[in-house]
């Protein structure tokens, strides 16, 4: 699987909670946690990203409160993610602030109606001109299954089933209207051609839909579908609907692996390597000096508090109440029942790879939740970059910037212009959509492509 590395460029999403993706970063004497509802800061952290020539804004996102997974919730009132807007309703005003930056939002093929799905990112490919995208996420949370009058979460190999069949349903229904249905003739009065209007009428095992949805075929076709995850069942839903997935890997070796593992199985779906995007999550701390990047990590790691530590280990290996145990003791041997598969996993091999006490791995991952970390300089920071992108281990990355705004400035000012200077990141955006400037082709009609399949044959 070779690469031209001369056109081959790093592409970027940006994951920015408002209040900071690190465990304490709202906390940070220069973070405004109190701003994370003002739409005016929100526009702002928007407007250095695509200052920075990022080709999206990432937010993730769960139909209920999130505790950080601890048990009986968060009993002290310190994770700064428990709320925050809804991603599409704030996309959809960040885009009229914004020119060419993508926004990708999470939404979930557990808990929401295809329908409704379908029509509000059409919605958004509309008032964005074209840079939206749709995270397919399948919802681990029994937060959230009590939210939608479920006694219990879905059973994993049911959710990913329900998600396969709720992708392709999707698709049908962005592909209701063929790009020119709308004629607008005011002399006939003919608004729209009835002969270029397709009725989805999908009856599965999971989803019922009989109508066509009434909102125009968006600019990009569709909008770009993203998957999250690594389990077996997330790199087969990839493999068959993403066009960009976001992963979490520490090592080369295992970015690697799943790369080439993931590229391999688009044949079986009648797709090429180009067609999927891979993006590992990494979290930068980043000086002109390696010492300055380190200042920059333990000023974050003094304000954790080890409560705040617990709900995330919690809620990372799958709710286990890590409480119990002695925080400086060795990390203990544990099983967890989760259905999250892959995150608890990649937790424990971090803490057996590293021989870290509960106290030592909360503290490395409060800032990347089992994604890659590094610290140092400019030039150290960016050599690892581009090891991974040159050596089948990444298209780009989605950056993760433990505070928010100065982790965020910090990348956009001192690593963008030393990927520029080596030429391995664009100095302007290539087009208009989300789809041009990752590279990504536009999705034909299904419906027009099938009536040309039958007139060739």
């Amino acid at each position: 699987m070779g690469f031209n590395n001369m056109s081959r460029k790093i592409r970027l999403g940006a994951f920015i909670p408002a209040t900071g993706q690190h465990v304490s970063a709202w906390r940070h004497p220069d973070a405004s946690p109190e701003r994370h509802l003002d739409i005016n800061y929100l526009i702002e952290i928007a407007q250095t990203a695509e200052r920075g020539l990022f080709d999206a804004y990432f937010l993730a996102d769960s139909p209920a409160i999130n505790f950080g997974g601890a048990a009986g919730g968060d009993q002290y009132g310190v994770s700064s993610k428990v709320a925050g807007f809804e991603p599409v309703t704030l996309f959809a005003a960040l885009s009229t602030a914004t020119q060419h930056i993508g926004f990708i939002a999470t939404a979930s093929t557990t808990y929401e109606e295809p329908y409704l799905l379908a029509r509000k990112f059409a919605s958004l490919d509309h008032i964005s001109n074209g840079r939206a995208g749709w995270n397919v996420v399948t919802t681990a949370s029994v937060d959230a299954a009590y939210n939608f009058g479920y006694d219990e979460q879905p059973e994993y190999t049911e959710r990913y089933e329900r998600a396969q069949e709720y992708v392709d349903l999707i698709q049908k229904l962005w592909d209701s209207w063929e790009d020119d249905a709308f004629v607008y003739n005011k002399e006939t009065g003919i608004f729209y051609d009835v002969n270029k209007l397709h009725h989805p009428n999908h009856k599965g095992k999971y989803l019922s839909v009989k109508g066509a949805l009434n909102v125009p075929r968006s600019p990009q076709g569709y909008p770009v579908v993203v998957q999250a995850g690594s389990s077996e069942p997330g790199r087969d839903l990839a493999a068959r609907y993403a066009e960009v997935i976001f992963t979490a890997h520490q090592e080369l070796e295992n970015a690697q692996e799943f790369y080439r593992d993931v590229k391999s199985r688009l044949a079986k779906y009648g797709r090429r390597p180009e067609e999927l995007l891979i993006l590992p999550g990494v979290s930068i701390f980043v000086g002109k000096t390696e010492e300055e990047a380190r200042a920059k990590y333990e000023e974050l790691t003094k304000l954790i508090r080890p409560e705040a530590g617990l709900a995330l280990l919690s809620g990372l290996a799958g709710g286990i109440d890590f409480s119990q145990y002695d925080l400086d003791a060795p990390f203990p041997d544990i099983e967890s029942d989760s259905s999250v598969r892959s995150r608890p996993a990649l937790i424990a091999n971090i803490a057996k790879k590293n021989n870290f006490t509960i106290r030592q791995l909360y503290e490395w991952v409060a800032g990347v939740r089992g994604h890659w970390q590094i610290i140092g300089s400019v030039e150290q920071v960016v050599d690892q970059l581009q090891e991974w992108f040159e050596n089948e281990a990444a298209d780009g990355f989605n950056v993760l910037p433990p505070t928010t705004p100065n982790g965020l400035n910090d990348f956009v000012d001192l690593v963008v212009p030393e990927l520029q200077r080596r030429g391995l990141f664009r100095t302007e955006y290539e087009g208009k959509t989300l789809r041009e400037n990752l590279g990504l082709a536009r999705p034909e009609n299904q419906y027009v492509l099938a009536q040309k399949t039958e007139k060739a044959s």
